[in-house]
């Protein structure tokens, strides 16, 4: 019998705008139900600014744990700015709105890391921010150049490995995004394999700037390829729309699925 996986479902994925309208813990609700132990929580998801004080962070993360699950705080912010610096603010301000969470990990993007610019600092950051119990960070592979390429993630690993701090930092391997960047996510999934803690699942359809997120086919070799080729006691993401004419029954359908292969 193969040994289930822990199963997160991201906000998006009940649909952007429904999530903005009702807010994420009526989508975390849905989740729970669905069978899943975590919930991504997205900041460009927020209706207000407001919503995101830390006041109400913290009662959306009690909420969560009352409901049995644990959160992933995403945000669209990028750890290197587009010239390649190192954004220590957008850093400073992720960690702080996941610790009142209470944020299992916290997702940035990558930027426009290049070469060791800035490896230092971030190693010494990271190292002052390491507590027990404080959101592990994982940067994610994007849709875009900066911040999507295969030889970023490698050279900013080994980077941190030069300041002996690689372990301060882990990846989220995104399955479908590396299709904008027309690389294929089999090829690259052995080189990064070791720095991955957070998998999201997703296949692209579509073509150029018109690609878009879909589920996974169940008889996908490929996407299945993809899973064995990265660790698999890391927590799976499901980040592809469901089905919203059976929205329920398809979000417990996924998350039975993907927890088995």
């Amino acid at each position: 019998m193969v040994d289930a996986k822990d199963i997160v479902i991201v906000a998006s994925a009940f649909g952007m705008d429904a999530v903005r309208s009702d807010g994420h813990l009526k989508w975390a609700r849905a989740a729970r139900q669905a069978g899943a132990v975590g919930f991504e929580v997205r900041r460009e998801l927020f209706a207000s600014d407001a919503d995101i004080a830390p006041q109400q962070l913290r009662a959306l993360g009690a909420a969560l744990t009352e409901l049995g699950l644990w959160s992933v705080f995403s945000t669209p912010a990028e750890l290197y700015t587009r010239d390649g610096r190192l954004d220590a603010d957008a850093l400073g301000l992720a960690l702080d709105e996941a610790v009142a969470l209470g944020a299992r990990f916290v997702k940035l993007q990558l930027g426009g890391f290049a070469g060791d610019t800035g490896a230092a600092t971030l190693a010494a950051l990271l190292a002052a921010r390491t507590d027990a119990g404080k959101p592990r960070l994982v940067v994610e592979n994007g849709q875009l150049a900066d911040g999507g390429s295969p030889a970023q993630f490698a050279a900013l690993f080994a980077a941190l490995l030069r300041e002996g701090r690689a372990h301060l930092l882990g990846m989220t391997f995104d399955i479908g995004n590396w299709a904008w960047l027309e690389v294929a996510a089999l090829e690259v999934a052995p080189q990064l394999a070791p720095h991955v803690e957070y998998i999201h699942c997703k296949s692209a359809a579509g073509e150029g700037a018109r690609r878009f997120p879909v589920a996974p086919a169940e008889d996908d070799a490929q996407f299945r390829a993809v899973l064995a080729s990265l660790p698999n006691d890391v927590p799976r993401g499901i980040e592809f729309p469901f089905d919203a004419s059976r929205l329920d029954a398809d979000a417990a359908r996924a998350v039975n699925w993907l927890a088995r292969i």
